[in-house]
């Protein structure tokens, strides 16, 4: 041993060793030099620190101080010296504990009798506890913070130096005079001498950057200022409090007791999220993303190379790199301590067959089996609790970056990626690398687990653990080929996925319109169709799953099989005491061997997710250097652009927009016009930022307020919408109101400005979603404001009212660039931009392009023939009146229903205040209680009325049969010594012994066929019943219902359904059936066994069910938090435009964040629950093996069979496991259970009427005249809602055009819905041709009358499948009705024609293009009724006038019902009614209102004409 080899000359050390000799006296000197004294003199070193740590801890116990006053005080705790402290207290008590073993070792190996491994022992053991206490003290006091560096501590540190310094100087002189010294004592002593080195320069000398004192700081125990210890803590806390984890002292975070107080909690009322204690600063998003993120660009080295899937890895292992290598310490000692009984199992065979090594052997066997499983139990419980913290903490930080990435995407990338794939990252791939943490240290605990294994096999069975090895190793490589396969399969699972959740969060956005078209069964079966190719790879999946289970699970059999096998052919001699050793560790060998496929799968599995989480993090940005952007005032102009060519898709040879070129001023009015797709949008997207530039430059001075063609609202309070993050100044917030005539609006909803919106405005008119925009926007108080088109979703006196108020009024000094089809608005402009094919053809003030170019002209043009024709109707009047003769019936009824009307009016006011008022949103319903069993029940019996559960549970229990006979066959049939002899030949013993085995590996195979094929059957099931029942259900359940809680049933649950559910059913089941194996084993040594087995399992079940109150409903609450969270996602990604142009992203993170840390909160704490739960069940389960120990070793020898007594040992060490693995699986069956339920809840929603009622069928050709009578019509929303219209009656004859018009918000929509029976009347009827649509069913009404609805929607697809989703038409006539609409030359540009892709809501179409579509769509069907709802919004002059002229020209016999916001586009109609408040204020032809000058349609018609007049002048 030669380790001085390099010193040997060294005069240092030479001198040093002659002057410690020569200052010992001679016979002093042998007893100073024994290593029994330095372990005497160390031991009692950290028996005197633990003491020091009692004290201080009494000491603040008794001043009322939280816990110790312990340590640190690193003022920068993430720096050097407080990681490195606490990493070299760890590893010190590592190393005691690994030292401690060896001496336990030596001293057993010299049958007891060596006293000096003994006092090693002792000394280890005290250095152990006092490592890991002051480790926990470090770590669990890190956030305090104080001056002066603890005295006491300081004072033991240079002890601990002397002492450790003496023990190496000791080393060297035994080594000057040759005596031997003892290779594992001089690394402990040259290990804990450098770190009493390190320990000493961190407490004295080292100073962190605030020149405070260093690590270890005063007070050691609480004795300093220890108001810091409340006030401080709690500001650094994200929630503003100190959390029960962060208060918790060290015994109550050994054994969870912190938990105690929510559980109990739990148990006296049903627990909301309000009794859910906040998240640690350290485990909140608000610390964790920064870090993330800075790590994530860290990683990039200063290249912007993009995010690749090792630099996701690197920055999520080092945002959490400590609690990785803290359970990583806790995983090895776990793993150590579960294989100390299966090397003492031959020892303990032996003592029972009457080998008796020293007094008390039996007992000294006994404490050690309880040490080890209570190290065990620790080790794997806080192992546990902190890989769950990991994962939440990794998958916070991914929902973060996603999110981020979500407001930040280029519109060519969100192009590529839909919103319910990006929805997916969030929900499935973050959630998933979040639940990897649980196999994150599984690959190198099989090496451990392995090695550890051989070792023990190879004391045993010597070299036959050679063939151990090698069938282990091949049973692992048999499962590389299943795992590649499984990876491709899991990858095209989720891309098909991916494909489904895109169409099903498209069709549900769009249910209005399906069902309006009739169309929504179509949709359903597309939605099908792509869970069939899910479903294909998903069955795959799991077979493949299935066979990768039966390997394993016949792997354990298979390395048996082959080690006592090589055993015989090497003749080495089988006892049973040896048997029983390796089977006990082939027992334990299984869960690495289970766990590995499971682990192979996850890594593959997170693999998949990382690399799709990398090439979305990957996609481009937003360029930031599109639009240059100065402060106020800092330049004379507020928006100048300057020869800018910018297209949407970059590569495209036609850009979007071409030579732009103007200058806006400040104060200044600026219009934008041009025919439908000319690119006026575009031009304000380039403003924005939005449009990639390819040349030119932008230039924005100042704050910017955007309003958006199609309204952005979010759902939650009208106020929180108009006030947009800024605080409230009510009297503006009043002057934006009244300007945008919100306030009438206000006074009507029930709520007033407090009424919860609905998901996208859904329980708003278009008109009012597009009014709250625009206050957002005024509210805002920007320098600049575009707006896109917002007069058009108003109807004209509104429309009137917001330009006068909004762009002449609160707007005068502001610059305002506006887009507008109404060419009244024009005049007022200092500037016009007239757009045509992605150029400004003409730009000037109004007067002075009227004449100088013929595009303009056109716009006008179109706008003056509208005129003429409110000009014709109001001149011919008088000459009309005699055609009126035939309509006086229907005329005649109006009036005479005037006196009625108001009457009825009065009484339903009466009628509604008595009514309590109910949001429309309600909060999302969650069960309460626990989950009926009649939820399991249903799950059990919906594949094949559960015809498969039997043979399930045979195959299983045929398994544990054979399995245990087999480990008995081996136990019996081999002899206890070599001088006793076997009872059988050798040849018989293997014969029978593999025969058992592969009888159980087939019942495996069977068992785990049928598993997969069940839950296969149930998954499909469950799929289809939900989704049948939602497209079924009535469009009030959409309105009431965002969509985050329809998708995460569809995503989440369905993913829990298809891929967790029959495995935790199969897991309970397999669990159970073991158990009672191993107690029927143990009782049939020790019935007595049954004495503490009955009460510990009763105790067990009060505990699970103490606990799972709470737990169920924190389970619970974290499905209920998870909407929200999507919600707020997908939110975001449909407004992303309007935000940024904000400049509101940082709020919205900030909610995203508050949301992700809710949806955290309960998630931390279901964990922590289920740790507490298995602590107890644990102590609780070692109580009952200790005792049959007891028992076994207390009985006199010979009384029991020592291999029969050995079996038992061998099956009892998996009790504790066992047992709290079946409660663990129980309680996560009931979590996950959950997800059945909540998919029940949604398959078991209320149907509309039948979609074909056949004993009511109408003929074929009705409606033939298309008259509709309405009788009393009475409409609601929904029970707790006000009446919307308030019994209207009236008829609108077959063959005539009738206009309805009203402001907004008078129940226009709500007639048109109900005529759709998208809403079913309260009282009263409507009939068609005199067929009450009451009585039929909803297809032959929807299918035979045609609209075009306000919102024009087009699905991702073709255009041939956007025109003709039913496939009922040929090519020719959809290209007829493309002609007709003005679309065809359009589409024939295209180069696969009526085949040309459609994007998601028909993204690459324009506004108005999207709504010729929906024209096309009635020229297609040609109903004999025809309803237009705002149809022409969002079309200019020209295209509305085109519309009208195709309407009149293809629609001429049928009855046209048209409700619009331009008086042209009702003026000529053959009646006109007017809605007020749901009441009809006028019904009657044109002429005769325009008459009657008091009439409202008058004074309507008046102030338009005059409005259009005065643009024209």
């Amino acid at each position: 041993m030669d380790f001085l080899g390099s010193t040997t000359g060294d005069g240092m050390l030479a001198m040093l060793f002659s002057f410690s000799e020569s200052i010992l006296p001679p016979d002093s000197t042998s007893f100073l030099l024994k290593p029994l004294f330095l372990r005497c003199v160390s031991g009692f070193l950290h028996a005197v620190l633990l003491l020091v740590l009692f004290c201080s801890w009494v000491r603040s116990k008794i001043r009322g101080t939280n816990g110790f006053d312990v340590t640190e005080s690193l003022k920068d705790r993430k720096g050097f010296g407080f990681k490195s402290t606490l990493f070299c207290s760890l590893a010190l008590s590592l190393l005691n504990l690994v030292l401690m073993s060896l001496s336990g070792f030596y001293w057993y190996e010299s049958g007891w009798s060596d006293h000096g491994q003994l006092v090693s022992s002792l000394g280890f053991l005290l250095g152990v506890v006092s490592w890991v206490v002051l480790s926990i003290c470090l770590h669990r006091y890190r956030d305090y913070e104080h001056k002066r560096a603890p005295f006491i501590l300081r004072l033991w540190l240079v002890f601990f130096l002397a002492v450790s310094c003496y023990s190496l100087v000791v080393d060297f002189i035994l080594y000057k005079r040759h005596e031997t010294v003892s290779g594992h004592i001089l690394a402990y002593d040259i290990l804990a001498f450098s770190a009493s080195l390190f320990l000493g320069y961190v407490a004295f000398l080292k100073k962190d950057r605030s020149n405070s004192n260093g690590v270890l700081e005063e007070p050691l125990l609480n004795g300093g200022d220890s108001s810091l210890g409340g006030v401080e803590l709690n500001k650094t806390n994200g929630s503003g409090e100190a959390t029960p984890y962060s208060r918790a002292g060290i015994l109550s975070l050994l054994t969870f007791s912190w938990m105690s107080p929510l559980i109990d909690r739990g148990n006296k009322k049903i627990i909301d999220l309000e009794d859910v204690p906040q998240l640690h600063d350290s485990d909140s998003v608000v610390g964790l993303a920064p870090k993330f993120r800075s790590m994530l660009e860290s990683s990039d080295g200063g290249e912007r190379s993009g995010v690749t899937t090792f630099k996701l890895i690197k920055a999520l292992y080092f945002s959490a790199q400590w609690e990785i290598l803290v359970t990583a310490f806790f995983a090895f000692i776990y793993t150590v301590a579960s294989y100390v009984g299966p090397a003492l199992i031959d020892t303990f065979v032996q003592y029972l067959n009457g080998r008796r090594l020293y007094n008390h052997e039996g007992y000294v066997l006994v404490i050690t089996f309880f040490l080890a499983k209570l190290v065990e139990c620790l080790s794997q419980r806080h192992w546990f609790f902190r890989l769950q913290k990991v994962g939440i903490r990794m998958r916070s930080a991914l929902v973060a970056m996603i999110y981020e990435k979500g407001l930040t995407l280029s519109c060519q990338s969100k192009q590529g990626r839909t919103s319910g794939e990006i929805i997916n990252f969030m929900t499935v791939d973050a959630e998933r690398i979040g639940d990897f943490s649980w196999y994150m240290h599984d690959p190198w605990m099989v090496l451990l687990q392995v090695g550890l294994a051989l070792w023990i096999l190879y004391r045993n069975l010597g070299l036959a653990s050679i063939a151990a090895l090698v069938a282990t190793i091949l049973v692992m490589l048999v499962n590389f080929p299943f795992g590649r396969m499984q990876e491709r399969f899991q990858e095209k699972l989720m891309e098909a996925k991916d494909s489904r959740m895109k169409s099903t969060s498209e069709i549900l956005r769009n249910m209005r319109i399906l069902k309006l078209q009739g169309w929504e069964m179509k949709f359903l079966s597309k939605i099908f169709d792509l869970r069939k190719s899910e479903e294909g790879w998903l069955k795959k999946y799991v077979y493949n799953s299935a066979v990768i289970s039966f390997v394993f699970w016949g792997a354990p059999t298979i390395v048996s099989v082959c080690t006592f096998g090589a055993c015989i052919l090497l003749g080495i001699p089988l006892e049973s005491g040896k048997i029983l050793s390796a089977l006990a560790t082939f027992r334990i060998l299984q869960e690495p061997i289970y766990n590995l496929p499971d682990t192979i799968s996850m890594l593959v599995q997170t693999k998949v997710s990382l690399d799709r989480l990398a090439s979305y993090l990957c996609l481009d940005n937003l360029q930031p250097d599109i639009v240059e952007r100065l402060p106020k005032g800092s330049s004379d102009t507020v928006v100048e652009v300057i020869n800018s060519t910018l297209s949407w898709d970059v590569s495209s040879a036609n850009p979007t927009l071409k030579d732009i070129n103007f200058k806006v001023f400040p104060g200044m009015k600026v219009a934008v016009c041009g025919t439908v797709g000319s690119g006026k949008s575009s031009l304000l997207s380039s403003l924005l930022g939005e449009v990639p530039k390819i040349s030119g430059s932008l230039k924005v001075c100042g704050t910017k307020a955007y309003v958006a063609q199609s309204p952005w609202i979010q759902s939650g309070k009208i106020e929180d919408n108009i006030l947009f993050g800024k605080p409230m100044e009510r009297e503006r917030y009043d002057k934006v109101l009244e300007a945008c005539s919100l306030s009438k609006d206000l006074e009507i909803l029930s709520f007033g400005d407090q009424t919860i919106i609905g998901e996208r405005g859904i329980n708003l008119s278009g008109g009012q979603k597009q009014r709250i925009q625009i206050a957002r926007a005024l509210y805002q108080d920007a320098d600049i404001y575009l707006f896109d088109d917002p007069f058009s979703a108003v109807d004209a006196h509104t429309g009137s009212h917001l330009f006068k108020e909004v762009l002449l009024g609160l707007l005068c000094s502001k610059s305002v660039i506006y887009v507008t089809h109404q060419v009244e608005f024009l005049p007022a402009a200092d500037l016009i931009l007239v757009m045509k094919d992605g150029r400004i053809s003409q730009a000037g003030k109004y007067n002075d392009i009227l004449n100088s170019g013929t595009d303009f002209m056109e716009l006008i043009g179109a706008h003056q023939e509208a005129l003429a024709v409110v000009g014709s109707v109001d001149a011919n009047s008088v000459s009309e009146k005699s055609t009126l003769g035939e309509e006086n019936g229907v005329v005649g009824d109006a009036i005479g229903f005037e006196g009625k009307q108001e009457s009825q009016d009065q009484k339903n006011d009466k009628l509604d205040s008595g009514e309590p008022q109910r949001q429309l949103v309600q909060e999302e319903e969650r069960e309460k209680g626990s989950v009926a069993l009649d939820i399991y029940w249903k799950y059990i019996t919906l594949a094949y009325g559960g015809a498969l559960v039997p043979f399930i549970l045979l195959a299983q229990n045929l398994f544990q049969l054979l399995q245990i006979g087999s480990n008995y066959w081996m136990a019996w049939a081999t002899p206890i010594s070599e001088d006793v002899q076997a009872p059988v030949k050798l040849s018989t013993l293997m014969i029978v012994y593999v025969a058992l085995a592969f009888g159980s590996s087939l019942c495996i195979l069977v068992r785990a066929t049928l598993l997969v094929t069940a839950g296969y059957k149930t998954a499909t099931e469950l799929f289809h019943k939900m989704h049948h029942c939602i497209f079924r259900s009535p469009m009030s359940f959409f309105d009431s219902t965002p969509s985050g809680r329809i998708m995460s049933r569809a995503s989440t649950d369905q993913s829990a359904v298809d891929l967790e559910i029959p495995y935790q059913f199969g897991s309970v089941a397999i669990t159970v059936i073991q158990l009672i194996g191993i107690i029927g084993v143990m009782s049939q040594v020790s019935w007595l066994v049954f004495l503490v087995f009955i009460p510990v399992v009763a105790a067990s079940i009060w505990y699970q069910r103490y606990y799972i109150a709470a737990a169920r409903e924190l389970s619970r609450l974290v499905g209920v938090c998870k909407a929200p969270l999507i919600q707020h996602f997908s939110e975001t990604i449909s407004g992303a435009t309007t935000i940024r142009s904000f400049s509101q992203e940082s709020r919205f993170r900030s909610d995203n964040m508050r949301l992700s840390d809710g949806y955290s909160r309960p998630k931390f704490y279901t964990a922590g629950a289920m740790e507490w739960l298995c602590f107890r069940l644990d102590m609780l389960s070692s109580l009952t093996f200790v005792f049959s120990l007891v028992f076994l070793v207390s009985i006199p020898t010979g009384v029991i069979d020592p291999s029969l007594a050995g079996l038992a040992v061998t099956y009892g060490l998996s009790l504790n496991t066992l047992q709290a693995w079946l409660i663990w699986t129980l309680c996560n069956l009931e979590n996950k259970i959950i997800a059945v339920e909540r998919i029940l809840q949604y398959a078991s929603v209320p149907s509309e009427p039948p979609l074909v009622i056949e004993s009511n069928r109408p003929e074929q050709s009705w409606p033939s005249r298309g008259e509709v009578d309405i009788r009393d019509l009475q409409v609601r929303y929904a029970p707790h809602m006000p009446l919307v219209l308030r019994g209207i009656t009236c008829t609108f004859k077959g063959g005539l055009r009738t206009g309805i018009v009203g402001r907004t918000g008078s129940g226009k929509s709500t007639l048109i819905q109900t005529l759709f029976r998208i809403v079913e009347p309260s009282a009263g009827e409507i009939r068609i041709d005199g067929v009450n649509i009451l009585t039929i069913g909803l297809h032959d009404l929807r299918l035979r009358l045609s609209i075009i609805p306000q919102d024009p929607t087009m699905f991702e697809g073709t255009v041939r499948s956007n025109l003709d989703p039913l496939e009922e038409y040929t090519d020719d006539q959809i290209w007829e009705a493309l002609d007709k609409c003005q679309l065809g030359d359009e589409v024939r540009k295209k180069d696969q024609k009526l085949d040309s892709s459609v994007s998601e809501n028909g993204e690459n179409w324009s506004m108005g293009q999207r709504q010729l579509v929906c024209l096309g769509r009635v020229l297609l069907k040609r109903s004999k009724i025809l309803v237009l709802d705002e149809a022409t919004a969002s079309v200019d002059t020209a295209t509305d006038n085109l519309i009208q002229k195709t309407l009149r020209e293809h629609f001429s016999d049928c009855t046209v019902i048209t409700i619009a916001h331009r008086i042209s586009s009702v003026i000529d109609s053959d009646m006109v009614l007017l809605l007020s408040n749901g009441i009809i204020e006028e019904y009657d032809t044109p002429v005769r209102l325009l008459e009657d000058k008091s009439s409202s349609f008058s004074k309507l018609v008046a102030e338009y004409t005059t409005r259009s007049s005065s643009s024209l002048e």
